[in-house]
C-alpha cells in the first residue's frame, strides 16, 4: 500500500522515526518534512504548507504525521480527498515543561486535542506518555470557564494505543563492545536543551571531579538553534576531558562513539521514550538514568536498583561507583543490552505494518458526503 508522511519537525526522534519507518516497512511511504525549528509556528502553521506541497492525495491509502502539525486544519482544507490518518504522538503540549520564563499557550494543547479528533488512529510512544496525557486532559479542560467538551477524553481514548518507536540498530546481530581503555568516557547524547536538564548533569560531573576522579566526555546530540550556556561553559571548565563536542552528522560515525563510550548519563526532566538511551545501552554503555519519566518502563525492573538513580547525590554516588569500577557493571549491562534488541525496528515493524493496514481499511469514504 501507499502513505504519506507529513513531519513539519524533521530532526531528533522525530526524523529518526520517519527514517527508520521508512526503510523498514513493506508500504511504500513518502515523505515531505519540514526543518526542526520554530516548533510553536509549526504547529501553527505546517498544515498550509503542506497543503500545496502535498501530490494527488487520493493516490494515497492512508496520512501519517506527527503531532507537531495541526491535522484538523490539514484535513478540513484538504476536504473529502484526505485519506485516513495516523499521528504518532512523540510529545504533548499539555504536559511539556515550560522553558524558563515561558507562559503556557493553551491554543497549543487544543491544537493537540483536535489533531486527536480529526485522525483515525493515534499512536503514542510509551505507556508513561499515555497515562500522562490522559491524565492531564481533563484538568485542562476544566481550565475553560464554561462549555466544557468533556467528551473528547474518550472520543481521543478509543483511537489511541502504545506502540513504541523502533531504534536503528539490528535486533540479533551483536552490537555491544567493551569499552575503550583509561579514562571512562562519558556520554551525552540528548538534545541540548533546557528540558534534558543539561544543569544537574555538569553539576554531577563537578562533583565528581572534586572527588579526585577522572572522566573524558563526548558531549554529542542535537542542538536546534543556540548553543546554550551551560555547555559553553563546560567546554571551558573541562578542556582536554571534552573528545567530542557537538552534533555528529554521520550515523557511522555516532555509532563508534556509543561503542567507545563507558556510561550514559540522563538528567532529563522530559523524557517520553529515550531513543539515544536505548541506542547507547545496546552498543555497551552503563546507563545511569533518574527514577522517573519512561525510563522505569523501558529498564526492565530487575535492572532498576543499579541503573536508576533516586536524586542526585544518589546520581553522584552511582556515577563515582562506576568511573572507579566499570568492569563490576559488564556482565549486567551485556545482558541489558540484549534486552534493548526487543526495540529493534527489526522487531517493531511487523506491528507498524500491520497499523497501516488497519488504517487503510478504516471506514473511509472518499466520494461519500458528510451530512450534517
Amino acid at each position: 500500500m501507499k502513505f504519506l508522511f507529513l513531519e513539519p519537525f524533521f530532526g531528533g526522534s522525530h526524523q529518526d522515526f520517519a527514517e527508520g519507518l521508512i526503510s523498514h516497512s513493506q508500504h511504500r511511504i513518502d515523505l515531505l518534512t519540514l526543518p526542526s525549528r520554530f516548533w510553536k509556528w509549526r504547529m501553527r502553521g505546517a498544515a498550509l504548507y503542506f497543503l500545496k506541497k502535498v501530490p494527488d492525495l487520493k493516490e494515497y491509502d492512508g496520512l501519517i504525521t506527527s503531532d507537531l502539525m495541526s491535522l484538523s486544519d490539514f484535513k478540513g482544507l484538504t476536504g473529502h480527498s484526505c485519506p485516513p490518518a495516523l499521528v504518532y504522538f512523540h510529545e504533548n503540549q499539555l504536559t511539556y515543561p515550560l522553558a524558563p520564563g515561558e507562559t503556557i499557550d493553551y491554543q497549543f494543547g487544543f491544537t493537540d486535542i483536535t489533531t486527536g479528533l480529526a485522525s483515525e488512529r493515534i499512536l503514542f510512544n510509551s505507556r508513561t506518555h499515555f497515562n500522562a496525557f490522559f491524565e492531564a486532559l481533563p484538568g485542562f479542560l476544566k481550565m475553560m470557564p464554561e462549555y466544557r467538551p468533556h467528551w473528547v477524553i474518550d472520543e481521543i481514548r478509543s483511537k489511541a494505543k502504545v506502540l513504541y518507536p523502533g531504534c536503528r540498530f539490528p535486533s540479533e546481530e551483536k552490537v555491544f563492545h567493551s569499552p575503550e581503555t583509561g579514562p571512562p568516557l562519558i556520554i551525552w547524547n540528548h538534545r541540548w536543551e533546557f528540558d534534558k536538564n543539561p544543569g544537574d548533569f555538569f553539576q554531577a560531573l563537578d562533583a565528581v571531579l572534586d572527588r579526585g576522579l577522572d572522566f573524558r566526555l563526548a558531549l554529542l546530540g542535537q542542538n536546534f538553534q543556540m548553543v546554550p550556556n551551560a555547555f559553553i561553559a563546560a567546554k571551558e571548565r573541562y578542556g582536554a576531558r571534552i573528545v567530542q563536542y557537538g552534533y555528529v552528522e554521520s550515523r557511522e560515525m555516532y555509532r563508534q562513539w556509543l561503542k567507545r563510550g563507558s556510561i550514559v548519563v540522563s538528567t532529563a526532566t522530559q523524557e517520553n521514550f529515550g531513543i539515544s538511551i536505548v541506542e547507547a545501552i545496546r552498543h555497551g554503555c552503563i546507563p545511569l538514568l533518574p527514577h522517573r519519566l519512561s525510563y522505569p518502563e523501558i529498564i526492565p525492573e530487575s535492572f532498576h536498583n543499579d541503573f536508576l538513580y533516586k536524586d542526585q547525590n544518589d546520581l553522584v554516588k552511582k556515577l563515582c561507583d562506576v568511573i572507579l569500577d566499570c568492569s563490576r557493571h559488564r556482565s549486567e549491562v551485556e545482558k541489558l543490552s540484549r534486552e534493548m534488541g526487543r526495540f529493534s525496528w527489526d522487531r517493531m515493524i511487523t506491528e507498524y505494518d500491520e497499523e497501516l493496514r488497519c488504517l487503510a481499511q478504516s471506514n473511509y469514504h472518499p466520494s461519500k458526503e458528510v451530512v450534517i
